[in-house]
C-alpha cells in the first residue's frame, strides 16, 4: 500500500503544456519546471533531471540549475527547478523538458530566430488563372489553415538581365521560394531561351526552390524547363498539382508542408471559456464611450445590439479623455460628449446572454 502511494505520478504545474520560444542568439533564457509530488516519510526524495532532445543534459558551462522544495499540506511537496541557458551558438537550441521520477514534463522548444519576415516567396505569372490559383487556393491554405506568411510577386523572377536589387532584398526576407510553373509562366521568353542560367542564379540566391507543376504539362513534347528541372531533382523540389489536390488532406499539401520550413506555433494558455471569444476580457465590463481619437471602432461594436441593455457604444472601449476647457464649447447644436442625465436609470445588472439558462421543465 505504501509503495503504491509513493509511486503516484507527479503533477506538473508548470509548464502546463508544450511551449515554443524564440530567444535571440547571445541571450539567456530561464526555463521553469514545477511539479507536485507525494511526500511521505517512506517516500524517496524527488529528483529532477533535465533533458535536451530526449537525452539527459550533460555538464556544461553554458547553463546553470536552481532547485527548491516546498512542503505543503496533505503529505505533498512542490519541487521547482529552473534551468538558465546561455545561448552562445546554434547547438544550444532544441527541445528541453524536465523529468521527475522518470516522468517527463511538457517540453520547451527553443528555436533560433533567423530574422526572416516571410516563410515563402511566391512567384507566379500575371494572368487570371495564376492569380486565382495563388490568391484563392495557395494563399488561403498556407496562411489561414497552416499559419505560414507569404510574399506574393507576379513579375518576372529572373529575366535575362541580372536580378534587380528589389528582387534580391525580397528573396533575402523569405525562407523559401515557391514558383508556380504554369503554362503562362513557361510562355515567357526567358523560360525557353535562358532557363538554365536563371536556375543557376536561383540556386545561388535560395536553397532548394519549390516548383509547382501541373498535370497537363506532362504531355509530349515536354517543355525544356520542365525537362531540366526533372534532371536536377536533387537540387529542387518538384510538386505536381492534380485536380484532386484542392482537398486539404491531399498529398500535395503534405509534400508542400514538408518542403517548407517547420512552423513552430506557440499556443498560449487558454483563458476562461466564457471570455475566450472576447479576447479574454470580461464581457460584464462594458464601458460606454467614444472611439479613441474620434475614430469609430466598428470592429468592437456590440455583437448583440438588441440585447438586454439595448444599443451601446464600443465594447471594451476606453473612456473618453477629458477635454481642456479651451476646447469645450457648449452652445446651440453642441452638447457634451457623454450624456450623464440618465445615470440613475441605467441597468447595471449582470448580463445573461453569455450563459445558457435551463429551467427545471427543460431538464
Amino acid at each position: 500500500m505504501r509503495g503504491g502511494v509513493c509511486d503516484r505520478a507527479p503533477h506538473f504545474l508548470f509548464p502546463p503544456e508544450d511551449q515554443a520560444l524564440g530567444p535571440a542568439l547571445g541571450s539567456a533564457v530561464a526555463l521553469n519546471c514545477t511539479a507536485w509530488v507525494v511526500s511521505r516519510p517512506q517516500c524517496p526524495q524527488p529528483s529532477v533531471q533535465w533533458l535536451k532532445d530526449g537525452l539527459p543534459l550533460g555538464n556544461g558551462s553554458h547553463f546553470s540549475l536552481h532547485q527548491d522544495f516546498w512542503v505543503s499540506a496533505n503529505f505533498s511537496k512542490v519541487v521547482s527547478s529552473v534551468l538558465v541557458l546561455n545561448l552562445t551558438n546554434a547547438e544550444d537550441y532544441g527541445s528541453f523538458a524536465c523529468s521527475v521520477w522518470n516522468v517527463s514534463s511538457p517540453s520547451f522548444t527553443l528555436w533560433k530566430a533567423d530574422g526572416k519576415l516571410y516563410d515563402a516567396y511566391v512567384s507566379y505569372s500575371d494572368c487570371p488563372e495564376d492569380r486565382k490559383f495563388v490568391n484563392f487556393i495557395l494563399k488561403p491554405q498556407l496562411e489561414r489553415r497552416r499559419g505560414y506568411k507569404l510574399f506574393l510577386e507576379d513579375r518576372d523572377l529572373l529575366p535575362r538581365a541580372e536580378p534587380s536589387a528589389d528582387l534580391l532584398v525580397n528573396l533575402s526576407r523569405c525562407r523559401r521560394l515557391i514558383v508556380v510553373l504554369s503554362d503562362a509562366f513557361l510562355g515567357r521568353a526567358w523560360c525557353s531561351q535562358s532557363f538554365r542560367e536563371g536556375l543557376c542564379r536561383l540556386l545561388e540566391l535560395t536553397r532548394r526552390p519549390i516548383f509547382i507543376t501541373f498535370e497537363g504539362q506532362r504531355r509530349e513534347p515536354m517543355h525544356p524547363a520542365l525537362r531540366l528541372l526533372r534532371q536536377h531533382r536533387h537540387l529542387v523540389t518538384l510538386l505536381l498539382w492534380k485536380p484532386g489536390s484542392v482537398t486539404p488532406s491531399s498529398d500535395f499539401w503534405k509534400e508542400l508542408q514538408l518542403a517548407l520550413p517547420r512552423k513552430v506555433q506557440y499556443r498560449p494558455v487558454e483563458g476562461d471559456p466564457q471570455t475566450r471569444l472576447q479576447d479574454d476580457k470580461d464581457p460584464m465590463l462594458i464601458v460606454r464611450g467614444r472611439a479613441a481619437q474620434g475614430r469609430a471602432m466598428e470592429s468592437e461594436l456590440d455583437p448583440d445590439p438588441d440585447g438586454d441593455l439595448g444599443v451601446r457604444g464600443p465594447v471594451f472601449g476606453e473612456p473618453p479623455t477629458p477635454l481642456h476647457a479651451s476646447r469645450v464649447s457648449v452652445g446651440e447644436g453642441h452638447g457634451s460628449e457623454m450624456d450623464v442625465s440618465d445615470l440613475g436609470s441605467r441597468n447595471y445588472s449582470a448580463r445573461t446572454d453569455f450563459y445558457c439558462l435551463v429551467s427545471e421543465d427543460d431538464v
